[in-house]
């Protein structure tokens, strides 16, 4: 399971890295990248712990960037 959130991650990071302002609805990101709501909130809240992606709720939804981490790292 480990193996398959971090790919997941990494999903994650390749898709807001294509992104206009490496921003998306978090079900935008969940509908596109086509892998289970559960793994990829998973893979998301080890994102956020590293510094790799911001979460803001949005209604709803939530809005999920790049972190600074990421954009200084990418």
């Amino acid at each position: 399971m480990i193996m398959e959130i971090g790919f997941a991650a990494g999903d994650i990071w390749h898709f807001l890295d294509e992104q206009p302002n490496h921003t998306v609805r978090f079900s935008t990101l969940v509908s596109k990248i086509g892998k289970s709501k559960d793994l990829l909130l998973m893979s998301a809240g080890w994102l956020a712990r590293e510094g790799h992606v911001i979460l803001k709720p949005e209604g709803d939804d939530y809005q999920i960037s790049l972190g600074k981490k990421s954009r200084e790292d990418g």
